[in-house]
């Protein structure tokens, strides 16, 4: 006896359901519909307003120590015998956070960095600010033109399976700027499935699954601040995040304002944002302690994709976490397998502002929202003025037709399809011997996937800096 479970993943569904559905057929029309979609990024499309929101109240260290010092990196004309100066800059990022001290300044000449030996990583226990971007003279900073770029190889998986970068301990008053985190090299692609026109390589390999031509996929995030940091204001801004394995920036928040500002995020799984508190205190509804501020605001956020292939699992823009105040704002967030905003973890509702964002083709939700205990809703943006949150205004649902994205990668994830097929049959000879001998029966199931977090071209990401005036990633 032979089943088959289709479960699609098109997203222009969403367009046009306010509920759940968690299995898809091919619809009347539903051709028609991909097609207006895909020639919608033709024409000129509106802009926002900006917004503001009152600081929220943390405790713990704000301000970093104080420091002059500016360190210079180019991967071109620099040496780790070098004295990091303007003159003298040393060759990796690396190594110049290993000679900084706490607060200070690391410019960054554009190029390919992969850390010293090619580790492939880069960790710090102290805040640092991080400025990439430069040219080989550090007068000038333009990701466009000049883009430094950390970009690990599949090797690195043999040797460490870390975050690209990671911050350990203090972080008060981290930077981190104009900079293109890439993992698309150190993941591994099927061979033979999930293949899409014109895009390199079949669908991602998970963590679990065995690479037939390297190491397996790391499954860690790109950015990643660990929970027993001391806290403080960090900011993430005019970076680029493509292809990242696991969150793009994980983070636990003790104080402070976190601020991810003017981004662009293509291509990651589980979540482009994910940002939770971490101080003492209740994390329960009715009493919940604030630990600080969350601000999302002027971000370009593309196909976040789901944990595993069948989509039915993460996939979200941002995740509304608990112990912290979101303010979301101007941002585009558009292909999320699931939804493009989480707000499922009983944050307060007062805590939380998401005004003037574009939201289209999210596949499940424009907002995935639990108010109670065994309550899920799937909200589009056209019910959001039901929403008892601090605000929710000025948010639209339409396709910004400006925006710069691959075709190809937009066609084969509209198309996307998940199939599972079971071959079981119970009067085969083998299952009648397993029964007389008391054994289970068993059957064979074969999945297979259209599309799953294939590889995103990063060079492509920097045009989506600017293609729409007003919301999402502007020009830095």
């Amino acid at each position: 006896m032979k089943t088959k479970k289709m479960i699609g993943m098109t997203a222009l569904i969403a367009l046009v359901m306010f509920f759940s559905v968690s299995a898809f057929a091919q619809l009347p029309g539903l051709k028609k519909m991909e097609r207006q979609v895909k020639d919608a990024f033709k024409t000129d499309r509106g802009s926002a307003t900006p917004g503001t929101r009152p600081a929220i109240q943390g405790k713990g260290p704000i301000s970093p120590t104080a420091s002059s010092q500016v360190l210079y990196v180019s991967i071109t004309k620099g040496s780790n015998k070098n004295e990091g100066s303007q003159t003298s800059p040393v060759k990796e990022i690396d190594k110049a956070v290993q000679m900084a001290e706490p607060g200070a300044q690391i410019k960054i000449a554009g190029g390919m960095y992969r850390g010293t030996f090619n580790i492939g990583f880069i960790e710090s226990n102290k805040p640092l600010r991080l400025y990439g971007s430069y040219d080989e003279n550090f007068t000038r900073q333009d990701i466009a033109t000049h883009p430094t770029v950390f970009q690990p190889d599949n090797e690195v998986g043999g040797k460490n399976r870390k975050a690209l970068l990671r911050f350990t301990k203090d972080i008060a008053g981290t930077v981190i700027d104009g900079i293109v985190w890439d993992m698309g090299e150190r993941n591994a692609y099927s061979l033979k499935e999930g293949f899409v026109k014109e895009i390199e390589g079949g669908r991602l390999l998970l963590p679990t699954e065995s690479s037939p031509t390297g190491n397996p996929t790391a499954d860690e995030a790109c950015i990643q601040f660990m929970t027993g940091n001391t806290g403080g204001d960090v900011t993430i801004q005019n970076c680029v995040f493509v292809n990242g394995a696991n969150f793009a920036i994980q983070a636990g928040h003790r104080s402070g304002k976190f601020t991810v500002r003017n981004n662009v995020f293509v291509a990651n799984r589980m979540a482009a944002v994910e940002v939770f508190g971490t101080c003492a205190g209740s994390n329960q509804n009715r009493n919940m302690t604030l630990c600080g501020e969350v601000e999302v605001a002027y971000n370009t956020i593309l196909f976040t994709w789901s944990r595993l292939k069948d989509f039915q699992d993460m996939g979200y823009g941002v995740r509304i976490m608990t112990k912290c105040g979101y303010d979301i704002h101007h941002n585009i967030i558009g292909g999320a397998v699931l939804a493009a905003i989480d707000h499922s973890r009983f944050t307060k509702n007062e805590w939380i502002k998401i005004d003037n964002n574009i939201f289209f083709v999210n596949k499940r939700a424009d907002l995935y929202y639990t108010p109670a205990s065994n309550t899920h809703l799937n909200i589009r943006v056209a019910q959001f003025d039901d929403l008892d949150i601090a605000s929710a205004r000025g948010n639209r649902d339409e396709i910004p037709r400006t925006l710069k994205v691959n075709k190809a990668y937009l066609e084969g994830f509209l198309s996307a399809r998940y199939s599972e097929q079971l071959d079981y049959n119970p009067n085969s000879p083998a299952n009648l011997w397993r029964e007389a001998m008391g054994l289970n029966k068993q059957g064979k199931m074969h999945s297979e996937v259209t599309m799953f977090m294939n590889k995103y071209p990063w060079k492509e990401t920097l045009a989506l800096f600017g293609s729409v005036p007003g919301v999402g990633a502007q020009k830095p």
